[in-house]
């Protein structure tokens, strides 16, 4: 009888373990999963940037690769990119390499406009800049963008761009003379002289397609969930795996993506690839934070970008002992395109706070204070957007001001008064930005055409101020 009793125990015993081993097993399975899951995110989020803004010209205008969305008129809040210029004719060529072989992208010399942009593979690696500021210098060219592994010889008058990738975008800007309704059409005119088209028609090529997306919610802001694997899964389904990342490749089927196999998580899986999306996006936002290092010795304005993210792209992550892929993941986060020049077209400068140090609030009243003659060539702009997408703010009349804007009031010395805030203050409707009182909001200020005296920092731009509501 004893010996029964003692049997049963120690069976119970067997038992008990057993099911707190495999408790335990589940529990490192998942936190292996979800750290996976984290490293996942900080690393894809260039290409599922991309992507989202690919099947964002897809789902909202029809359009499709090899195919240029463009924005007929000035973009208003419908355009939910991440960090985008209110102030410029946008144009985005989407290419596919894949089965059409080698693509065209026509750049026209700067004559009756001027084009800014650069042209990128599908992690937003930067192949060229075109315009004045690129390669071409201004004076209008053909771009030759190459698939993967591309040997045959390149035909005369051609500028080769070799990428890794079968995917990837140019990000364009047709810069205005002035806000006026006939400059902006005759930007927008300018901008359609551009064209896109496989080499194998360039003898005769076709005509190319344009799609507009101005009255379009065109929303490619980062979705913190599933969705996000969702969209990574397209890239790794697309792309070849570059030497680079290989790593990945296992880091990544234990998460439920593997090429040549359908993504489709479990419920149990799909939960924590949730969890970890969310933990990944709290990360990044603690880092953005800190990213922040002022440009002048006078305020918190700072330089939106990390600077070993932007050597490394600049040269194609060539360098054998550096892959910042930590900074590359947060500037996705917060804006699109890498320039291969970072400022000879443009320059950035941003701010979360005011003068008192206090994040900015869209319920409260602000003033920025333009010093006189800001040193560009082109123009100055100051944009809100939400702080907690990084997209324009929903719903509002405006989205920014700057040294273009129709009716914009100086002060006697020169200088222009922005204001911010959830109301108009009196007699300066036209240099108000409304902001969304429900919400906090951050600034980026743009130079295009940076000259000597900003560079030099002998001319500074100062805090955004509290003032009271009027």
């Amino acid at each position: 009888m004893k010996r029964s009793i003692l049997s049963v125990m120690m069976m119970l015993l067997t038992i008990v373990s057993a099911v707190g081993q495999n408790s335990s097993g589940d529990k490192l399975n998942r936190s292996a999963i979800e750290r996976r899951a984290v490293e996942a995110v900080i690393w894809g989020m260039p290409a599922v940037n991309l992507d989202l803004m690919l099947q964002a010209m897809i789902g909202s205008t029809k359009g499709k690769p090899n195919q240029i969305v463009y924005w007929s008129r000035l973009p208003d809040w419908k355009n939910q990119t991440l960090t985008p210029n209110p102030d410029v004719v946008y144009l985005m060529p989407f290419f596919n390499t894949k089965d059409v072989g080698p693509m065209v992208l026509e750049i026209p010399p700067a004559d009756d406009g001027v084009i800014n942009g650069t042209v990128m593979d599908a992690w937003q690696v930067p192949l060229e800049d075109v315009g004045p500021a690129g390669v071409d210098k201004g004076k209008g060219g053909k771009y030759l963008i190459l698939p993967p592994g591309y040997a045959a010889v390149v035909p005369d008058g051609y500028i080769a761009l070799p990428s890794p990738n079968y995917q990837g975008y140019a990000l364009l800007r047709s810069i205005l003379q002035s806000g006026s309704d006939a400059d902006v059409a005759k930007a927008v005119a300018y901008a359609k002289r551009i064209k896109v088209y496989p080499l194998a028609q360039a003898a005769n090529p076709p005509p190319t397609t344009f799609v507009d997306a101005i009255d379009v919610v065109y929303d490619s802001t980062i979705p913190y969930d599933a969705r996000f694997f969702r969209s990574l899964d397209r890239v790794v389904q697309m792309e070849p795996w570059l030497a680079r990342d290989k790593m990945m490749i296992d880091m990544l089927k234990s998460i439920g993506i593997e090429k040549g196999k359908p993504f489709n998580p479990d419920a149990q899986t799909e939960d924590v690839l949730d969890s970890a999306v969310r933990e990944a996006r709290a990360l990044l936002e603690i880092r953005y934070e800190g990213m922040f290092r002022p440009y002048f010795d006078i305020s918190r304005w700072s330089l939106p970008a990390m600077p070993d993210y932007l050597k490394a792209s600049s040269n194609g992550f060539s360098d054998p002992n550096a892959y910042p892929v930590d900074s590359r993941g947060l500037a996705f986060t917060f804006a699109f395109f890498t320039p291969k020049h970072l400022g000879q077209g443009q320059s950035y400068l941003m701010t979360l706070k005011d003068k008192e140090g206090q994040n900015l609030d869209g319920d409260k009243s602000y003033r920025l204070t333009v010093p006189p003659n800001a040193p560009v060539s082109q123009y100055w702009s100051a944009t809100v957007y939400d702080r907690a997408t990084h997209g324009l703010i929903r719903n509002m009349t405006r989205s920014g001001r700057g040294s273009q804007s129709p009716g914009l009031q100086k002060n006697a010395d020169g200088s222009v008064d922005i204001y911010f805030g959830p109301k108009a203050p009196t007699g300066r409707e036209t240099n108000w930005v409304p902001t969304n009182s429900s919400g906090q909001f951050e600034v980026l200020f743009r130079l295009y055409g940076p000259e000597k005296a900003y560079v030099e920092k002998t001319w500074k731009l100062p805090d955004i101020e509290r003032v009271s509501a009027q």
